[in-house]
């Protein structure tokens, strides 16, 4: 066992989160942290962390483990070069370093035992954790993430914010603590970096604890899944698919226990009526009204938490060339992609390709949020578009919720509108709240909302299920799988895509590309290209494994030697040796020797390990 929370209690003022939750999390398992928005599953990353205190309850920690939060990482000197901000995630490998040089300058003074068995536990923890592939590591970790190793150099002032926090993460897998808390890890990544990172967490030898939204991500990383609802946790041994069985299994099972349980009521009631107004029967009825007062009664589960209902509809058809562009060049500064495409009525077009290529500016430019730098749009006959910028910027922050969609859609009643907001979770007195209090899901929902009652014909949508949870996602994937009108999106969200898209543009090296593949064929083709590249690789130089198995073969001998040499390094204070100049001299020449071939091995190694970085 890594860490128990037992017994935990929390909550916020009248909101209670917690209520007697325990949770165990045991070495070497992934584990999924589901739930639905606002049932605490942040709260309690912030209880691990030591950012929250528990009302009530406990949390035990296995001595000596190490931990690590992507959300605890805060950047704070901007100014600081890449390579100073991940020597940080190994300081204690350094600080070993450090150690044992300093006992290598007592050591030419003090033989004492005392010294030479400190060298010798410090010496191998130091090649324990593995100090000759921290470079090696450093090199495929950026590239992985979409840098280069000349990045190293530069400060991280001179990176954007979604840079900043994809560094961040690469810092914190570099430091390999022994249990990995992740707070929707794949936000900023690319799919390509999201196939790359699950494979990486399933090899990751220690534990993982992720919250996300990206069902194929935790159906692909996480052995158990726990889900927090009604104040408890329930583990279940499974990945995520296998969740929902299981979870549909015990639902079934519960609801079962409820109509038995109130069959054994309606029994026990009909036991009431019959003796209570009978003299010598009374006391076995008040005996029953008694036991009916004191039992805790069940209530129905149902298979389906609540979701928003939408149904998105174009008012008018609109032409069959939804929307043509012709040299259509996107960017900022300078060109990003040139795009000649054409738009067909009825079809969803999912945008797809890595951080950066454009994905995000193209839509910005379609709904003219951005000037291209040149080219033509042209919109189709009776085309009406209605955009989701997935920045949530396009609301009047002092307004109530009421206020923000009825003010766009003065034409409606009263009624009309409560019903659309109805629709999106939005009840009570949840239509007054303030735009500026709501979480990233609401406001989600309150754009949508607007695109609902604007029947447009043409919807461009940019990250629309960031913020949304699992069950969110659903919801809009059921909603937009029955409009009628036309989709262009982007999403990194590969079930949605797979669910929605008629049609898969491919956004790579500057240019727009139809495809005919399914995402799933995109990813498996991606996978099978990087396999190819591999192997192209190892041909080109001369077997790549042959240097892998050299490099760790040198770390087996370099550990070796350095074993060796704590021996003979004791034996100068053996009374055998001391006393005899020619033994002593001998055992030098011996020593002398040995640091000869630990300098031999590690010049090799710096070789072999440059040649894997250079084809990494």
């Amino acid at each position: 066992m890594l860490v128990q929370v037992k017994s935990a209690f929390k909550s916020f003022g009248s909101q209670e989160l917690f209520r007697d939750l325990n949770l165990i999390i045991q070495e070497n398992e992934k584990v999924a942290l589901i739930g639905a928005n606002g049932v605490g599953k942040t709260t309690l990353f912030n209880v691990l962390s030591g950012n929250e205190i528990l009302d009530k309850g406990s949390v035990f920690w296995k001595s000596g483990i190490r931990t690590g939060f992507l959300e605890q990482i805060h950047i704070t000197q901007d100014q600081v070069i890449l390579k100073d901000f991940f020597a940080e995630a190994y300081s204690d490998i350094t600080q070993l370093q450090a150690q044992l040089h300093d006992l290598e300058q007592i050591m030419k003074t003090d033989h004492s035992e005392k010294v030479l068995k400190s060298y010798d536990r410090i010496q191998t923890e130091f090649l324990r954790r593995g100090v000759y592939s921290i470079e090696t590591e450093v090199h495929t970790l950026l590239t992985k993430f979409n840098f280069s190793v000349e990045d190293l150099n530069r400060p991280l002032n001179t990176f954007s914010g979604g840079q900043i926090t994809r560094l961040a993460f690469v810092r914190l897998l570099l430091s390999k603590p022994d249990i990995l808390f992740l707070d929707e890890p794949t936000n900023h990544l690319d799919i390509s970096t999201i196939e790359w990172l699950e494979g990486y967490l399933n090899a990751y030898d220690g534990s993982v604890v992720v919250v996300s939204h990206d069902r194929l991500f935790l159906d692909r990383v996480c052995n158990v899944v726990v889900e927090i609802e009604d104040y408890i946790a329930t583990r279940y041994s499974s990945n995520y698919s296998g969740y929902q069985v299981l979870k549909e299994k015990d639902i079934e099972r519960h609801n079962i226990k409820v109509r038995n349980q109130q069959k054994e009521i309606e029994r026990i009631e009909c036991l009431i009526e019959k003796f209570r107004y009978k003299k010598n029967k009374a006391a076995f009825a008040q005996s029953k009204i008694k036991y009916l007062e004191r039992i805790d009664r069940l209530e129905t589960k149902d298979s389906k938490t609540k979701e928003f209902k939408a149904e998105f509809k174009s008012q008018v058809r609109g032409g069959k060339d939804v929307l043509t562009l012709s040299d259509f060049v996107i960017g900022y500064d300078k060109p990003l992609t040139t795009v000649t495409q054409t738009f067909t009525r009825g079809r969803r077009y999912a945008i797809v390709g890595d951080n950066g290529t454009g994905k995000s500016t193209l839509l910005k430019s379609l709904a003219g949020r951005l000037e291209p730098l040149s080219g033509d749009i042209l919109l189709g006959h009776q085309i009406e578009m209605g955009y989701f910028d997935q920045n949530l910027l396009d609301f009047s922050m002092e307004k109530t919720v009421l206020e923000e969609v009825w003010d766009d859609f003065p034409q409606l009643d009263h009624t009309e509108i409560r019903t659309a907001l109805g629709q999106f979770l939005f009840k009570g007195e949840e239509v007054f709240k303030s735009v500026s209090v709501l979480s990233g899901g609401e406001r989600v929902r309150l754009s949508l909302i607007k695109l609902m009652l604007s029947h447009d014909n043409l919807l461009v949508l940019d990250e629309p299920t960031n913020h949304l949870d699992i069950q969110g996602k659903e919801a809009l994937e059921k909603s937009l799988s029955h409009y009628d009108g036309t989709m262009i999106f982007v999403s990194h969200d590969r079930y949605f895509i797979e669910k929605l898209a008629t049609d898969i543009l491919l956004l790579k090296d500057g240019v727009l590309e139809h495809t005919e593949k399914s995402m799933n064929e995109i990813v498996s083709e991606n996978k099978q290209k990087s396999m190819e590249q591999k192997e192209s690789n190892k041909k080109e130089y001369v077997n790549l494994k042959k240097y892998k198995n050299r490099q760790k073969k040198l770390e087996e001998e370099l550990i070796e030697y350095y074993e060796d040499l704590e021996i003979h390094r004791e034996l100068r204070f053996n009374p055998d040796y001391y006393h005899d100049y020619e033994k002593m001299n001998e055992l030098n020449q011996t020593i002398d020797e040995i640091h000869n071939e630990i300098k031999n091995r590690e010049n090799e190694w710096a070789e072999v390990s440059e040649i894997l970085e250079e084809n990494a």
